[in-house]
């Protein structure tokens, strides 16, 4: 469970870029958090998983403060972040064991899951390669699977589609799906309504760092038009 309290950030004195948010994002649920790029999205996924400071209100990951108890916090959560390029100088298999052991899984458990995600991501035979001779969806693919390695309890991913393949992008789709159902939190960002509407339980949109919905897809039309289509609806209110 994610909880967002009163949460502000500025980057320059008096324009804030994240303005007073609040959500809460439940166990056994997929939220897409919606907006045009630079919305706010990723500065608010930054300061969910410490990477920002929060210059106002606190945010809560089962509980865990991510201010005054953030290795706690972190535990309890894996990033999918925006841009994969990070570690190019590890083979896949030395940053999938890196990651490994930063969560304390074992041997067994790592192995086991390595073999089963690398092989449903079609990586499996690219792992003693370096990183930097990766595509940028072959990169996305590892990053994701160094993620559940550990099953974090909150599963967080910044445009997670971008770069990925078809069969990629339905895998990994698929999986968030399971995630989710197996009681888990997922909550990712998107700007491409498409995914949103076929993956989320619920959506925050987010305009000029303030939240202007959080509900259903139904509701959300309800709201604002059912016989319009969700870009029209998204296009209307932003």
């Amino acid at each position: 469970m994610i909880e967002i309290k009163h949460v502000s950030k500025s980057y320059k004195k008096g324009e804030k870029v994240v303005d007073n948010i609040n959500l809460e994002i439940n166990d056994g649920e997929i939220f897409g958090f919606i907006g045009l790029n630079g919305a706010g999205k990723t500065t608010t996924i930054k300061m969910i998983t410490g990477i920002l400071e929060i210059d106002e209100g606190n945010i809560f990951i089962d509980g865990k403060s991510i201010i005054t108890s953030p290795i706690e916090a972190k535990k309890q959560m894996g990033l999918v972040p925006d841009s994969p390029d990070m570690f190019l100088k590890l083979k896949g298999i030395e940053y999938l064991n890196f990651i490994a052991d930063c969560y304390n899984v074992s041997k067994e458990e790592r192995i086991e899951r390595i073999e089963k995600f690398a092989k449903e991501f079609e990586i499996y035979e690219d792992l003693e390669d370096k990183i930097e001779s990766y595509s940028h969806g072959m990169r996305q693919k590892i990053v994701i699977i160094g993620v559940l390695l550990h099953t974090p309890q909150n599963w967080i991913l910044d445009e997670p589609i971008t770069g990925l393949d078809p069969k990629s992008a339905y895998d990994l789709k698929k999986t968030m799906r399971e995630y989710a159902n197996s009681g888990k939190t997922v909550f990712f960002s998107t700007h491409i309504l498409e995914i949103a509407d076929e993956l989320c339980d619920r959506i925050g949109i987010i305009n000029k760092g303030k939240i202007i919905f959080v509900g259903t897809l139904k509701e959300l039309k309800e709201k604002f038009g059912d016989k319009k289509t969700l870009e029209e609806i998204f296009l209307d209110i932003i």
